[in-house]
């Protein structure tokens, strides 16, 4: 591939964010890869290509849904997962369970990151509150009114916020991600998605200095703090 070098600075801050980006990917990539790998999602971003599938394209893909069942074919496309997301609008589910199966705009990147990133987020808080000592719960009590069930992810609202909600609901119930979450109802039936973002600014600012550990209790205070805000 024939490539031209140039040289970028980026202030303290964004290469903060950025060391935390990369960390979090599988294969750790370098900070360079990590840049080249962010320019090409803005890039395909900035395009308005949408996937768009007819009616007529959804009934072959539910006879062959059927078809498979009918002969038990044992293959490695899981055909009623396959019909749940693209009948619910869940493009991007197939390139997270198929990795490399479908094309860059049959997902809404920013959506279906903001979910992870929330959900993510969320997972940390209970874990670190479930691992505090009981006099640190108290603290956590005495300084943010929240106790017990309190601190928990309450979800998305499912009228105001449904785009949120419905990913985060297929990513835990289908693609089993976030296991933490499951069996819960996930509609908080109050907008959340505001308070959420909050939340994620200061938990972002801290994230490369908590990979590995659970969340303290000042820690949790200020995330809790954020999102009452």
């Amino acid at each position: 591939m024939n490539t031209k070098r140039f040289e970028m600075r980026l202030d303290p801050s964004i290469l903060e964010q950025l060391d935390a980006w990369r960390s979090n990917q599988p294969d750790l990539p370098s900070r360079a890869e990590s840049v080249r790998r962010l320019v090409n999602a803005g890039l395909a971003q900035s395009g308005n290509q949408k996937v768009r599938i007819s009616v007529g394209e959804e009934l072959i893909m539910m006879m062959i849904r059927d078809l498979y069942h009918h002969l038990k074919v044992d293959g490695e496309i899981d055909p009623d997962f396959v019909s749940k997301a693209l009948g619910g609008g869940h493009y991007w589910a197939l390139d997270w369970k198929y990795d490399g199966l479908s094309e860059d705009n049959m997902k809404d990147p920013r959506l279906v990151s903001e979910v992870a990133e929330v959900l993510t987020m969320w997972s940390f808080i209970e874990n670190g509150y479930a691992s505090l000592s009981e006099s640190d719960k108290k603290r956590v009590t005495s300084e943010t009114g929240l106790d017990g069930e309190d601190v928990r992810f309450q979800g998305f609202d499912g009228n105001e916020e449904s785009d949120h909600f419905f990913v985060a609901r297929f990513m835990i119930d289908d693609l089993n991600r976030f296991k933490w979450f499951q069996g819960r109802e996930l509609n908080s039936h109050w907008p959340r998605v505001a308070a959420y973002r909050r939340m994620l600014s200061a938990f972002e600012s801290n994230r490369a200095h908590i990979m590995g550990r659970t969340l303290s209790a000042s820690e949790i205070i200020d995330l809790i703090d954020a999102w009452k805000r």
